[in-house]
């Protein structure tokens, strides 16, 4: 007979809106006390940065700086962190990210990714590595959903809505999608200051969701250069769709093994921009 499908690990879920859209987590430990202190945290951690980065928000540093009345120095020290991780994504993409796209100061192309990063370490210094943190289809990711077993992440198909693409799976990475599929051409070339269109979606896994989400940003401003540029870019993959539909992928991008095969319980949808908002909290059921 075969072996058994490993048990899922004991869970703690929870969704929290902020920053414009749906943050979920998915804790594979016991909910213990220790556990629901350091989900508070991470969950604190992104509407504090909600409230220094925001752009919607008159308010914030961000805003503040972008109009004027507040010098940058004078900003919480995260401002000046964030910026410098801009400028080498401006850098290393050359010129295809910035925090200056639309002409204004907007760091948002990289907040995201910063921020579940580091509500994920806020986790795993806890003693949670079994976990996962969504935030609005930017995905950081680490340890089992059940022992012995993968997590897989669901990308969707952005030519067939509501439909999957594929699945990569792994135990401690990031995965982020950017498009205009659901949109429209939404992600400015700031060589230009148009929109680009030369890509339906861009998806990017690697090591950590800061990088994973600047380059799928990027990639859609490179297009078809984007695959040549992604192998600069050590431990970052790189799954694209074109305006026809055609999909491409780098050679170590991490499908899974059963690619369309999503296991119950252990799928998370990574959306094209547009489509995070509504369905980022659809989780399976262990």
């Amino acid at each position: 007979m075969p072996d058994p499908a490993p048990r899922p690990l004991e869970h703690l879920r929870h969704t929290a809106h902020v920053m414009g859209t749906v943050f979920s987590f998915d804790l594979r430990h016991h909910p213990t006390p220790a556990t629901h202190a350091a989900l508070r945290e991470a969950v604190a951690w992104l509407h504090h940065v909600d409230r220094v980065f925001s752009t919607y928000r008159p308010d914030s540093a961000v805003s503040r700086i972008g109009n004027g009345s507040m010098n940058p120095a004078d900003a919480p020290p995260e401002v000046e962190h964030v910026l410098r991780m801009c400028e080498r994504a401006e850098s290393a993409t050359r010129g295809r990210f910035s925090a200056h796209a639309g002409g204004r100061l907007d760091p948002s192309g990289l907040v995201k990714g910063w921020a579940v990063e580091q509500a994920y370490a806020i986790l795993r210094a806890a003693g949670l590595p079994n976990s996962l943190v969504n935030g609005g289809g930017d995905i950081r990711l680490g340890g089992e959903p059940a022992p012995g077993r993968p997590w897989r992440i669901g990308i969707a198909d952005p030519c067939r809505p509501g439909r999957l693409l594929t699945t990569v799976e792994g135990r401690d990475f990031a995965v982020a999608t950017s498009g205009g599929a659901e949109r429209g051409p939404h992600i400015l070339d700031p060589r230009t200051g148009r929109s680009a269109h030369h890509l339906l979606s861009a998806t990017v896994t690697g090591p950590d969701l800061i990088w994973a989400d600047s380059w799928a940003t990027a990639a859609v401003v490179l297009g078809p250069d984007a695959h040549a540029w992604i192998a600069s870019q050590p431990g970052y993959e790189l799954l694209t769709v074109d305006l026809d539909g055609q999909a491409a992928r780098s050679g170590g991008f991490p499908l899974a093994g059963a690619a369309g095969d999503i296991a119950r319980g252990e799928y998370s949808p990574a959306f094209p921009a547009g489509a995070r908002d509504r369905a980022a909290g659809d989780w399976g059921h262990a």
